[in-house]
């Protein structure tokens, strides 16, 4: 099991996450002189995202040599309320003034989602240095299901997905690949809903067929005192 913190509500977890971002960033800025950040949507990621577009977090990172990615998108248009890209667009993107050209946005609105997932391929040149994934109640990370046959993906590093349980089904989403290779993976998990998740992920005997978030259960896990009571020991 990689690394659990609990905090005692879902503000704390998120002035944490966000700092544990920041400073993944910096590093990353400071060996290669340019750093990248995988993003996901949901309610859970928004307050650290907010945390990270305000003082003191915002003056941290040279936030014009950082390309923003994301770990799934749905089937919507970029406009739309289930999108992750409109999440990140308004809570971080837009109030730090990050310039198009650094964000990279999966096309989820492509009649073919093929094409889109080849595009965005193109774009992901090596690893992420900051994944931030939350956890569905299913196990799930990314857009990856328990009983995806992308789970045992090694090539590709982004995936269509036609068949999610969770509405709307034809999504896009990175792969094992790329969980696996990112720098810097944080997992924020929020609400007692997850708690049997959490449970599963870290400290039960399934694989990532069952529970997709055994992919990740040695990264960064940052729970609120909820989604963690179902853990033993922690």
């Amino acid at each position: 099991m990689g690394t659990v913190r609990v905090f005692d509500d879902e503000t704390a977890l998120a002035a944490a996450a966000a700092d544990a971002i920041a400073m993944g960033l910096a590093r990353g800025l400071e060996a290669l002189g340019r750093a990248s950040i995988g993003l996901s949507g949901g309610r859970t990621p928004a307050p650290a995202y907010r945390a990270l577009a305000a003082e003191p977090l915002r003056s941290r990172v040279d936030w014009g040599r950082v390309r923003f990615y994301f770990a799934d998108e749905r089937a919507v248009p970029p406009g739309d309320p289930e999108s992750n890209f409109r999440l990140a667009r308004e809570t971080l993107i837009d109030p730090l003034g990050i310039p198009p050209r650094n964000v990279h946005r999966m096309k989820g609105e492509y009649p073919d989602l093929e094409v889109a997932a080849i595009e965005y391929e193109a774009h992901l040149d090596g690893p992420i240095d900051v994944l931030v994934l939350g956890l569905g109640e299913d196990g799930h990370v990314a857009s990856l299901f328990p009983g995806s046959s992308w789970l045992s993906e090694t090539k590709r590093r982004v995936a269509v997905v036609t068949d999610s349980p969770k509405p709307p089904p034809r999504r896009l989403t990175l792969t094992p690949r790329v969980l696996s290779e990112a720098r810097h993976v944080l997992v924020l998990v929020t609400g007692s809903a997850k708690a049997a998740a959490v449970a599963r992920a870290l400290q039960g005997g399934e694989g990532p067929g069952q529970v997709p978030g055994r992919l990740v259960r040695e990264r960064d896990w940052y729970l609120d005192r909820a989604a963690a009571a179902g853990l033993h020991g922690v």
